[in-house]
């Protein structure tokens, strides 16, 4: 029998906000496909007390700055946090020509997993980095047009910061498009991403699934 040894992988301040990004994302789309395709409607009433529209519409921007939040601790905690510090070391490999070639052998079944010096190969950073890219443009554009709809407290304040963005996208209608195309991308992105923690985890056998939850992975000893 293989010897396991455990081995300290997501300090807790990234497994929360991984779990706070998931379900934040998850109602996110759900309210965002509501507002742009209205698929619900509330029961005919003479009571001026039903604004389903703007219970949703708040929903979906609590759930907004939510993620906003999430992402900026995430971003501390990768450059910053000495917990978190084998995400950054991740770079090495993401560089490295030779870990690129081992990796993408291993995915074809091909050959054994490159030994990393950090947490993510170099696939799975530059799908992370591509996500994150694309997180950072859907909440922007989430800005943009929150700017439009709350003119005072937030919106009031970052008025002035955001119509240069605007103006840069193309307008409102642009901005309008690129947000929804950076959710569509998320979509897509989502079950290909579990699919592929699947397949790492079961092809490695080293508990990779596990450490998003409990922070630990299982280094299989020879």
């Amino acid at each position: 029998m293989k010897k396991r040894e455990a081995e300290y992988e997501f300090s807790i301040g990234l497994r929360l906000t991984h779990w706070i990004r998931a379900i934040a994302i998850v109602i996110l789309v759900i309210t965002g496909f509501y507002l742009a395709y209205v698929f619900i409607a509330p029961e005919i009433s003479s009571e001026p007390n039903l604004f389903l529209q703007a219970k949703i519409r708040f929903v979906h921007l609590v759930a907004g700055f939510v993620l906003m939040a999430a992402m900026l601790y995430k971003s501390y905690l990768f450059l910053f946090d000495k917990h978190s510090r084998k995400e950054l070391v991740s770079i090495k490999d993401f560089i490295n020509p030779r870990v690129w070639i081992e990796q993408i052998k291993f995915y074809l079944f091909l050959g054994e997993h490159p030994h990393l010096h950090g947490v993510y190969n170099p696939l799975q950073f530059i799908a992370y980095l591509g996500f994150y890219i694309v997180l950072a443009l859907i909440c922007i554009t989430g800005l943009v047009l929150h700017v439009h709809m709350y003119h005072g407290g937030l919106g009031g304040m970052i008025y002035e910061i955001m119509r240069p963005i605007e103006a840069m996208m193309g307008g409102l209608s642009e901005v309008r498009t690129i947000h929804h195309l950076s959710m569509n991308i998320i979509i897509l992105f989502i079950p290909v991403h579990v699919y592929m923690a699947v397949f790492n985890a079961v092809k490695g056998q080293d508990g990779a699934m596990d450490a998003i939850i409990s922070g630990y992975k299982f280094k299989v000893q020879k």
